[in-house]
């Protein structure tokens, strides 16, 4: 036999914001003065915001015998377990420099004669050989196509 209890409150109160805030309820608590008796009396969510807890009792036939302690997620399962990637921000000089520099060495990054120059241009500005050559590789062929239809028309 399971028993469920219900634990804080998880909705996002600033979805429509495009961020995340709950408010804080800590515990559902029955209303009995809501229609179906499914409001929390402190926040007014549905019982479904709020984090479910299922306790097994020991003798349940058919399943793995487990103490009386609740099973609960850890915060990181609930979300996936996923961090946000962080994501580069290139200044309007850097991106004139690396196209440059992408078009000097004809968008290869595999010349090993080529090593040190690509070393040091990124260390000039202020990138790692890995982003650089992420950004190479994200934007060869939308510049290479733009600059190449440009030398077609100037011969």
């Amino acid at each position: 036999m399971e028993g469920e209890l219900y634990r804080e409150c998880l909705r996002n109160h600033a979805a429509s914001l495009g961020s995340y805030a709950t408010d804080g309820c800590g515990e559902f608590t029955l209303d009995a003065t809501s229609p179906g008796g499914l409001l929390c009396a402190a926040c007014g969510c549905h019982r479904n915001f709020h984090r479910k807890l299922i306790s097994s009792t020991p003798f349940a036939e058919g399943r793995q015998q487990q103490s009386a302690a609740a099973v609960e997620s850890p915060e990181s399962e609930r979300s996936g377990g996923h961090k946000k990637r962080l994501r580069t921000k290139f200044t309007a000089d850097q991106k004139e420099k690396m196209l440059a520099f992408a078009e000097k060495i004809r968008w290869k990054m595999q010349r090993k004669e080529e090593e040190d120059e690509i070393e040091r241009f990124c260390r000039g500005v202020g990138v790692s050989r890995q982003v650089f050559k992420v950004w190479m590789h994200n934007h060869k062929n939308s510049s290479s196509s733009s600059s190449s239809a440009s030398t077609t028309l100037t011969q």
